[in-house]
This record gives structure tokens, sequence and C-alpha cells, in this order.
């Protein structure tokens, strides 16, 4: 079978193999890159991953996308080296599960997608002999998963900027201590003002010469590894047959495509609820067919889901046949009543994530931090509305520890994990900087 080819949203760029779709990130006509078909799994596979352990499962889900590109020997070697934690699943009661993906290296979800990644663009540039600049904008968690994932690389150094005040002071500690090939800038501005800048940087032709990639959701390098622990629950769950619901806290909306990959080759996913806090304009447009952006986005507890406009949004539009362009304007209306019949969408406010978390320590003894509040919160609206009795699984996507100030103020007792002891020790190094591209080109320049 041919190289799987990668095309644009905006449909203006050529269509390309996988390693330089990781390595460009972005395409030239600012689109987001997906494969032109997606590859298969079938039923008994599927079955089979009971079976298997996480690292097993990832390498039979990535080979059906790089088995033409990726030797056997060293996808499995990336697959084994990248996942080498736990992944619990919790029952909660009746058929309601949390699944914990807090338990990597910087106890976030991001670890899953980053860790692979930075492998699988090491392998990449090694073989060609290149070096790359990896931009990265981050609204919580993916700027210390993508800075811990490629620390100490030799092939890549990394640029994260990230909003200076919405932030956790361990998110930021988790990015500015690393040092070595990591630098870190800290914009007077939100994450929809960071992700502009790195967005600008990948199309300004000056900036050609720094071979500039991304790491965010943006690369679909990132969304790969996140479909894996889909399969991975289901696994855990069910017989191969049945369906499931998943409950997802929804921000660039990179979490919710990695199961849609999912579903599409093959995983029988019965709904998505999108659960998102108060930057509600995905909500909105589910309920009445018409996207505003919203600028700027508000600040929310789930701070890591502080988007106004989810880039992500114009490849969940392209899968249901439409077309929408980076600005958020729609070219092209999607299916509306597929997409309402596959995904409920769900805005939860600060109050109600507040009153989740307390309600689910003092009723149930569960920790949840405000991401995973919001996705329970949001999984219990639709049972509310809708009634189900398949299995469902809400994501808890970060460990409730970034969170302490929130969390005692509720009455939560938090204990810390040992990857995020000892941060405060450390000493910061990071960089201040306006929300202005012109000074984010000339500071890459200068230092780069």
């Amino acid at each position: 079978m041919s190289e799987l080819k990668y095309y644009s949203t905006n449909h203006a760029s050529e269509k390309i193999g996988f390693g330089k779709a990781l390595l460009e990130g972005q395409a030239p006509d600012k689109g987001l890159y997906l494969p032109e078909r997606i590859p298969p799994i079938t039923k008994m596979e599927i079955a089979g991953f009971s079976q298997k352990n996480y690292a097993e499962i990832a390498f039979a889900v990535a080979e059906k996308f790089l088995g033409d590109v990726v030797p056997e020997e060293k996808l499995r070697e990336i697959t084994k080296s990248a996942y080498d934690f736990e992944v619990p699943l919790e029952k909660i009661d009746g058929q309601k599960w949390i699944m914990r993906l807090d338990k990597g290296p910087t106890a976030s979800f991001k670890d899953f997608a980053a860790r692979m990644m930075a492998r699988l663009m090491d392998y990449f540039l090694e073989e060609e002999k290149k070096s790359a600049l990896v931009l990265v904008a981050t609204s919580g968690d993916t700027g210390s998963a993508i800075a811990n994932a490629f620390h100490g690389l030799e092939n890549v150094k990394v640029c994260v900027l990230f909003p200076e005040k919405e932030v956790s002071e361990r998110q930021r500690r988790q990015m500015t201590t690393l040092g070595g090939n990591v630098r870190v800038l800290a914009v007077n501005g939100k994450f929809d003002d960071c992700q502009k800048m790195v967005k600008q940087a990948f199309s300004d032709e000056e900036l050609k010469v720094l071979n500039l990639t991304s790491a965010n959701s943006i690369n679909f390098g990132r969304l790969l590894p996140q479909a894996v622990y889909y399969f991975y629950a289901y696994s855990r769950l069910c017989d191969g047959v049945e369906q499931i619901i998943f409950s997802v806290p929804s921000g660039n909306f990179g979490d919710l495509m990695g199961g849609v990959i999912a579903r599409e080759m093959g995983l029988p996913v019965r709904k998505f609820v999108v659960a998102t806090n108060e930057n509600d304009s995905f909500p909105k447009f589910m309920e009445s067919g018409k996207y505003e952006r919203i600028v700027p986005s508000r600040a929310c507890l789930s701070n890591a889901m502080n988007v106004g406009h989810p880039s992500n949004l114009a490849r969940l539009i392209d899968v249901y046949g439409g077309q929408m362009k980076e600005t958020g304007e729609i070219i092209k209306m999607p299916e509306l009543g597929e997409m309402q019949r596959d995904f409920f969408a769900v805005s939860v406010s600060d109050e109600e994530t507040r009153r989740t978390i307390r309600e689910a320590f003092e009723k149930q003894k569960i920790v949840l931090e405000p991401h995973g509040a919001v996705a329970w919160a949001g999984l219990k609206k639709f049972l509310e509305k809708e009634g189900s009795e398949l299995k469902c699984v809400s994501f808890e996507t970060a460990d409730p520890a970034k969170f302490p100030e929130e969390l005692v103020k509720m009455g939560v007792k938090v204990e810390t994990p040992k990857q995020l002891q000892g941060l405060e020790e450390k000493k910061e190094e990071y960089g201040k900087m306006n929300a202005e591209y012109e000074e984010f080109k000339g500071w890459l320049k200068k230092n780069y």
C-alpha cells in the first residue's frame, strides 16, 4: 500500500507524507493537516487489545498510520519508551468511570501526545540530518509536557509562550526550571494571543531559516497518540462490540479530535460529550448553526481550556464535510445534524465546576481538578438529559496537585505526586513580552 498522504483543511497546499507534516506542523496555507484516509482497525483487533498493555496498543494504532515510514522495530522502541507509566481507570458508580490521564512525568494528559511526538520528531530529524525549533503556545499543561518531552534532545530546540496571568504557579515552574534547549516567554495577554503569534511566525517567510515546527495540537503528530487512550479505555471495559460514551474536557479540541480519529478507525463510540468551560463558542454553534469566536477568551478555573476559538475545530468541521478558515469563518457548512447526533456539547460555568469538585469529594471521595470536573459535570448533564445504559468514561486530564490553592479553598485535601515535588526550590528562568508579533519576531531572530 502506498504511503498515506496528508492534506490541508484549507485545501490550498500540496499533499505530503507524515514526516513532513510532523516537521511542518501547520500547512503553508495556514490550514491543518489531516490524512486523506483514516486506516481502519477491525473489531477482532480491537477485541484483542484487552490482552495488550498500553505501549502495545499504542504501537498497533500508530502502525496503521506509520507502518510505511517508520521501521517496525523503531516504532516499537518509541512506544515502549514513551509509555512507561500507569493509566488508571477508576470505577465511580453504575456504568461511570474516570480515566486518570495524569500519571506521566508532568502529571498531565499532554504527556501521552508529547512523549511519542518528541521521539517521532527526533527520529525524522535524525533521518534528514536536520534540526528544528519547536514553537509552542500553551494555556496550561501543553507547555510543560512539550518542554519535558523534548528537553535534552539533540536535534530540537523549544520555545514556549504562555499567558502570564493564566497559568498556575506549578504549571509555570514545570516549564521555567528546565533550561538547556528549552526557553520560555510569559506574554502579557491571553492564550489566543500566544497562539496567534505562533501561527504568524509559521507563515512568516523571513523566519523560514529557523526551520520552525509546532508541537501544539495544530500538529497532527499530537493527535495520533491521543487516539490511543480511547482504545485503551475501551479495551479495559468493553468486549469489542458494545458501544461506549466519552466525556472530554475541551479547549483547543485536540483531545476530542484524538477520539474522533479513534472512532473513524472503527472504535464503537456512541457519543462524545464535548464539555467546555465558559468559552462556549462550540456549544452555541451546535445549538444554532452559527459560529462566533469569543474574543478575548474568558478566564476560567479550568485555565488550559480558556480558548475562544479552538484550532482543531477546522479539522472537526472538515471530518463532517465542511470547511472553516483559521480565522473561524465557515466557508462550507458541515453536516450539522450528524454532528448533533455524535456530540453532546455543553458549557460548564466556574460555579458549576466548583460545586462538582466539592460534591465529588464529599459524596464519593473523588478528587477532581477543574478540567476533569468540567468533563464530569458535562457527563452528568448528558445523562440527566438523554440517559444511557452504556459505559461512560470521563477524562481527568491533570493531577489535582497542579491546582492546590483552588482546591484547598474548597476543603479538598490534595496530595502532591512525586512529579511535582521540589519545583519550588528550583531556579526559574523566563522572559516577558507584550502580545505584539513584531516584538516576538525580533526576539526569535536575536536568540535563534
